[in-house]
């Protein structure tokens, strides 16, 4: 028979457990310390714990259009619906989807909880302005009085139109105030007041009105235009609150001021004319890679009427010289784009730049939500108090300590010394979980609500599961009459399998779970399926480990009577001997002879 291999160890054996030790406490440091780093050093709360208010919105088509209400107009709407209530100053508002036609918006308890309120339910407002003025995100140089005691804005030497790259300079504040009044005053047929003329039947090729139409400026229109001026000459767009607040109660037929971000971080200001042209009138809008050009670009098709409207305002814009050549693309009052025209458009367009394939779909979206015929109503609003959610969080943690507790008591009372290593790995698990919590909040949004910390809680079993079934395989190999040492690494195979199968099935449970639910359902899940993944690396990298440390020790290895594997007590069978070899007769070298007849 061939001799063994030197230095082959058995099945499941493992020679350096300090490799495993070492990998998790490296773990463990990073994790803490990216924690502490981030300044986000607990978890962040879910409503029903944090308080604040649940609203339930349910989208509704127009007639004829029920096809609108689909995947890609709800995610659309959801991203616009959370923009706008975060931009408010509503810290962490969560905005989520919830079955084909439902919308679910968190708003945490906040400054500005009821204005966020009272704007979820209302549609996104999408208009095509003219740009009179640009100038940069901060407030102008304080204005100067005149020698007859007028006040007059400095004209901003910082100011920027156009291409950034363009060394243009803004227009000066008499020009703003004659573009201005002409939007503010330019008539129609009728006399009555209207948005640069778009609202007549015909659209015009030039924006030059008639001698005997030209209007007569008013003292209170004077005081609006200077109004409106000063109004964009503070302005400051650095301020969330001030962008949030720039569109507010704006009618479409009036000029407004608004602010539009350029770049990441960088934000300019605008003084648009009265909207020419509608979120409705879009019929279609998309972003698509242009292949002769090689570059990024958003398509628009307008409806017929649409079409029009804008053949007017291109018309107009062609003819004029940077910033007024602008149209600026506002929604809910902020500027998303704002493209020069180069020549009269009417039925479709596209818009160039420096798009990358997110931002163009991105503004592809918008532009698309501005004519989907979406309604939201209103389905039910709910007010959670902090002091509500304080006590459920206590009674769950009370419930939660009470679990611990016992089976903490199961493993002293029936596994002894075995029982240590089972709690300070149940320790090492709930760092883990923890910190991986804390992190979770900023990097994805996950909040902490009551089912989470349900989730949590059953968790202990399943962790407590895994240990036990190990344990008992190192006890069966001591009842074989093996001593703890090999029992430890013959143990570990058939205890790994084991574990490994019971955890992914809890992780599947928890996957299922999580996608066919929405809501705080999906708080439970996700904590499952986090704390089965963790269980497994625990048992891996810290519980066998150790438990290959401490058989080397001599409480474990002699199985003393409070360490939970005296052989005594467990009915060991005698030590287990090697099987005897009959020797073969001299001088035979291991030969057989046949037997005499």
């Amino acid at each position: 028979m061939a001799a063994p291999k030197k230095g082959r160890r058995p099945a499941g054996g493992q020679s350096r457990p300090g490799r495993a030790l070492a990998l998790i406490l490296i773990a463990m440091v990073a994790l803490t310390g990216g924690m502490f780093w981030s300044g986000h050093t607990t978890p962040r709360l879910g409503i029903d714990l944090a308080g604040g208010t649940s609203i339930t919105l349910k989208a509704k088509a127009e007639p004829g259009q029920e096809s609108a209400v689909n995947e890609t107009n709800m995610n659309t709407a959801v991203g616009i619906i959370e923009r706008r209530v975060n931009g408010l100053g509503v810290s962490e508002a969560e905005v989520q989807t919830q079955g084909r036609e439902n919308i679910i918006v968190n708003i945490p308890k906040g400054t500005n909880e009821k204005q966020a309120r009272e704007q979820v339910g209302t549609t996104a407002q999408l208009y095509f302005r003219p740009v009179l003025a640009v100038a940069a995100a901060a407030p102008e140089p304080a204005p100067t009085a005149t020698p007859s005691g007028t006040a007059t804005p400095k004209p901003s030497a910082s100011a920027s139109v156009g291409d950034k790259k363009s060394a243009t300079p803004t227009a000066t504040a008499s020009t703003q105030g004659r573009a201005l009044s002409e939007a503010l005053k330019a008539p129609n047929a009728t006399g009555t007041p209207t948005p640069g003329g778009s609202a007549s039947a015909t659209p015009k090729t030039s924006g030059t009105p008639k001698a005997s139409g030209t209007p007569q400026p008013t003292p209170s229109a004077d005081a609006d235009t200077a109004a409106l001026q000063q109004k964009f000459a503070t302005m400051n767009c650095l301020d969330p609150k001030v962008r949030a607040a720039a569109g507010q109660g704006v009618k479409p037929t009036e000029p407004t001021v608004a602010c539009g971000e350029d770049a990441p971080g960088v934000w300019s200001k605008y003084l648009l004319g009265p909207a020419e042209v509608e979120g409705r009138d879009v019929d279609d809008a998309k972003g698509v890679l242009d292949q002769q050009r090689s570059m990024w670009i958003v398509t628009m098709d307008f409806t017929e009427a649409g079409s029009k409207k804008f053949q007017a305002i291109t018309s107009k814009l062609s003819q004029q010289a940077d910033p007024q050549n602008r149209f600026a693309i506002v929604l809910d009052g902020n500027v998303v784009s704002a493209p020069s025209v180069r020549q009269t458009l009417s039925a479709s367009a596209e818009i160039s730049g420096n798009f990358n394939q997110q931002s163009a779909q991105d503004l592809g979206n918008i532009l698309s939500y501005g004519a989907l015929p979406l309604t939201f109503d209103t389905q039910s609003v709910d007010t959670v108090t902090a002091a509500l959610g304080g006590e459920q969080l206590e009674a769950g943690l009370i419930a939660g300590a009470i679990g611990l507790a016992l089976v903490v008591i199961y493993l002293v009372v029936y596994y002894r010394g075995l029982s240590f290593i089972a709690i300070l790995s149940l320790g090492v698990s709930a760092l883990l979980t923890y910190v991986i919590m804390a992190l979770l909040g900023p990097a994805i949004g996950f909040a902490l609500n009551l089912p989470a910390v349900c989730g949590a809680i059953v968790a202990i079993g399943i962790t407590a599961d895994s240990f036990i079934v190990y344990f008992e395989r190192i006890r069966d190999e001591i009842r074989e009459g093996r001593t703890l040492r090999p029992a430890v690494e013959r143990a570990w195979p058939r205890a790994r399998r084991t574990i490994l199968v019971s955890d992914f099935v809890s992780f599947l449970a928890a996957a299922v779970l999580f996608i066919v639910t929405v809501g705080k359902v999906q708080g439970f899940a996700f904590t499952l399926g986090l704390t089965t993944l963790l269980d497994v690396v625990v048992v891996f990298l810290f519980t066998k480990p150790v438990m290959t440390l401490l058989a080397r020790t001599k409480f474990f290895g002699n199985g003393h009577k409070l360490s939970g594997l005296d052989p005594k007590s467990l009915g060991a069978k005698p030590p287990l001997r090697r099987t005897r070899r009959t020797a073969p007769a001299a001088g035979a070298a291991g030969t057989v002879e046949p037997k005499e007849a």
